[in-house]
């Protein structure tokens, strides 16, 4: 995992999680590259992102998933 700053991003088309609210502290947006999938707050998208590789992205969605 990384952790990018504003400076040097490349184009990425976000998209919102279905959980996240206008009114919530929790907004949360997702936008995937060729080799990384990003996170980032929407509440601030020049904000940091997380950037993580293909394996780090599907064991995360695996353990979210058991938890839900």
């Amino acid at each position: 995992m990384t952790i990018n700053s504003s400076a040097g991003r490349v184009e990425l088309r976000w998209h919102k999680s279905s959980y996240s609210s206008n009114e919530g502290p929790d907004c949360v947006e997702v936008a995937t590259s060729s080799r990384t999938v990003h996170v980032r707050d929407s509440k601030d998208p020049e904000g940091p992102q997380l950037a993580f590789g293909a394996a780090e992205w599907t064991a995360f969605v695996a353990y979210a998933a058991d938890r839900v």
